[in-house]
């Protein structure tokens, strides 16, 4: 079989993935449609509860967050989308691939997930890039989401860096390399020896294979993306973790961050950055058992 959509790579992985429990977060994406939006956005729904929405980072997908999962659907109804011109999204031509589409495809889903699931307030956790769109997000929609989890936020300080034509284009083809590929999964490893493996690698590049994943990716990257999104905070509680042993964000980011967010901030041992694979039961812990105060609770 040789996929050519981002639905039948998802309902291929749903069977033949590796990991299982990317698998099983495979089988439970659904197809909607949003207003404004032409074509069908994949949005995976599990578990029962308070609704709480995952963002996932740059290049990446939904599939990030399959450790996290069944660790919070018994507490919460988890709405996971792949973001605007990332994951497995159809890629029209003519999409907005900056972070204003990112941002417009959220709002129109948020609208989606009141019409479709009744949903009260939402809790939000974003990790890397996703972080900075959760803050974006929570400042636009102050009555729609009730609290925050960064993890490893990218973003949150710095400007916007775009890069030039001819630069954007080689840094997709550099990103698309087997090698390259192979290496940043285990840079975001705290132990890539004993932490990266196949279903790891596999879930790290197939979504490369999505249509327009490269022109969306290039588009994305001459737009500047998001950075200095941190300030003002938006006024929910709001907590940030991050790996001690993260690799992939430069311990000058992690000082701005710390000091936008001061105590708000908690460093994970043993983890990179992505607190969520590494480090899923105390990502888990941290959302159902927040700490007292206005940051936490």
């Amino acid at each position: 079989m040789n996929p050519e959509t981002g639905r039948e790579l998802l309902e291929h992985a749903a069977i033949h993935l590796l990991d299982p429990q990317g698998r099983a977060l495979a089988a439970a994406v659904q197809w909607w449609s949003l207003d404004g939006l032409s074509g069908s956005w994949p949005v995976a729904v599990v578990g029962s509860g308070p609704p709480l929405l995952l963002l996932h980072g740059f290049d990446s997908s939904l599939l990030e967050f399959r450790r996290l999962v069944p660790l919070l659907a018994a507490q919460h109804r988890l709405i996971i989308p792949d973001l605007y011109g990332f994951g497995f999204t159809p890629r029209p031509d003519d999409g907005d691939y900056c972070p204003r589409g990112v941002l417009a495809h959220l709002e129109a889903l948020l609208a989606a997930i009141s019409d479709r699931l009744d949903a009260a307030p939402l809790g939000l956790i974003g990790a890397s890039m996703g972080g900075s769109v959760a803050v974006e997000l929570a400042r636009r929609q102050p009555e729609r989401i009730n609290r925050l989890l960064l993890l490893a936020p990218a973003g949150l300080t710095g400007r916007p860096m775009p890069l030039p034509p001819l630069l954007d284009g080689l840094g997709v083809r550099f990103l698309s390399l087997p090698g390259v590929r192979r290496g940043l999964c285990r840079s975001a490893f705290a132990d890539p020896d004993s932490g990266v493996g196949a279903p790891e690698l596999e879930i790290a590049s197939l979504h490369l294979r999505t249509p327009g994943w490269g022109e969306a990716l290039r588009r994305f990257a001459r737009s500047g993306g998001f950075a200095g999104c941190g300030a003002p905070l938006p006024p929910q509680p709001l907590a940030v973790l991050w790996g001690a042993d993260d690799r992939i964000l430069r311990p000058a980011q992690k000082r701005a961050a710390l000091a936008l967010v001061g105590e708000r901030l908690q460093e994970l041992a043993d983890c990179g950055h992505l607190p969520h694979i590494d480090q899923p039961q105390l990502v888990a812990d941290t959302w159902l058992n927040p700490a007292p105060g206005p940051h936490g609770a």
